[in-house]
């Protein structure tokens, strides 16, 4: 009778062991490549617990399949508990700490920049690209709901969203997304900022505006003051604003190298040569460096400016008499010519 009770003991321990071994092999053991590097995962809405692991297998970011399919059953992680969501995976992690992980929804926050855009559309389309929620989710947002939050006009609301790089999480929706920006946008403009445009007598949005074009004109932020002063001179005596950079974004026609006279004639409120003052909203999303340089603009008598020959060093060349101005723009009309610039 001992031998026999000895046997089935030795038995139920041999069987416990093996389960207590296949316990912790399975739920225990690193189920991720000794390798691996942060690897993103993304779950989106509807995923089923195999969509979800076809992903980490399709990813090389789980060893084991059977090991990870019998955790999950063990931790209740099944279809009904999908969370969707931008997960990071790392080595060295167990099918228990990524199963714990995806369980408890604990998301790993995306870095969004958002800059070089020209319009809202191009705006959300990018944007859709690097979150779940679809381009056309958040045009429809823009559309029925957000001027009447931001305060704004379909041509305006480019002026809500500043460039820069921000913390979004990828399930994030076109309401949160577009919340997120307006405090980003009241962050901005503090009462130093607000008084500076009162004082040059534009609003917010009129400096975005103006901005966006000096944006378009240059990219050498030493000048962006001076240049501000030139449109800011011409608003206030009643002389058109004529930029270039309206007319492209009047004629849709980005990749333009040269505005000739056939194109000042384009039927637009965003044509700066036929109309007064800025056109209805921004042609671009300016930096941080436009905006300030409008805001602290340079107090002189220019009233033109032009592109000049690369040899004459980065900027414009500027003028305050027509005549002036003419010479330095024939200058640089031969200079094109002279290069076969049309």
């Amino acid at each position: 009778m001992k031998r026999i009770l000895l046997i089935i003991s030795v038995a139920i321990i041999g069987v416990a062991a093996y389960y207590g071994f296949m316990f912790y092999t399975n739920m225990f053991s690193i189920n991720t490549p000794t390798k691996l590097e942060k690897k993103d995962l993304f779950i989106p809405t509807g995923s089923n617990l195999d969509n979800v692991i076809d992903s980490l297998i399709a990813h090389g970011q789980i060893l084991n399949e059977k090991h990870f399919r019998w955790t999950a059953l063990k931790m209740d992680y099944s279809d009904e508990n999908i969370k969707r969501g931008h997960y990071l995976i790392a080595a060295p992690s167990t099918s228990r700490s990524i199963i714990s992980m995806l369980r408890g929804g604990r998301q790993a926050p995306l870095q969004i920049t958002i800059n070089n855009v020209r319009t809202i559309e191009q705006l959300a389309g990018r944007i859709s690209t690097k979150l779940e929620f679809d381009s056309l989710d958040l045009i429809d947002y823009l559309d029925h709901h957000f001027d009447s939050i931001a305060g704004t006009t379909p041509p305006t609301r480019l002026t809500r969203f500043l460039p820069n790089t921000y913390e979004f999480y990828w399930t994030v929706s076109p309401e949160e997304y577009c919340n997120r920006m307006l405090k980003e946008y009241d962050r901005f403009w503090t009462e130093e900022r607000k008084a500076k445009a009162e004082k040059i007598g534009l609003t917010p949005d009129e400096v975005y505006t103006l901005a966006s074009i000096i944006e378009k004109e240059t990219n050498y932020n030493p000048e962006k003051p001076r240049m501000a002063g030139v449109y800011l001179n011409r608003i206030r005596d009643g002389i058109p604003l004529q930029a270039d950079p309206t007319i492209v974004f009047a004629l849709g026609q980005f990749d333009l190298k040269r505005i000739l006279y056939g194109h000042l004639s384009v039927d637009s409120p965003y044509n700066t040569y036929k109309n007064l003052g800025l056109p209805p909203g921004p042609i671009y999303m300016p930096g941080v460096a436009s905006i300030n340089a409008v805001l602290d603009k340079e107090d002189h008598n220019y009233l033109y400016f032009c592109a000049r020959p690369t040899e004459d060093g980065p900027g414009h060349a500027y003028a305050e008499t027509l005549p002036a101005h003419n010479l330095n723009a024939q200058r640089y009309q031969n200079w094109l010519n002279t290069r076969g610039i049309y």
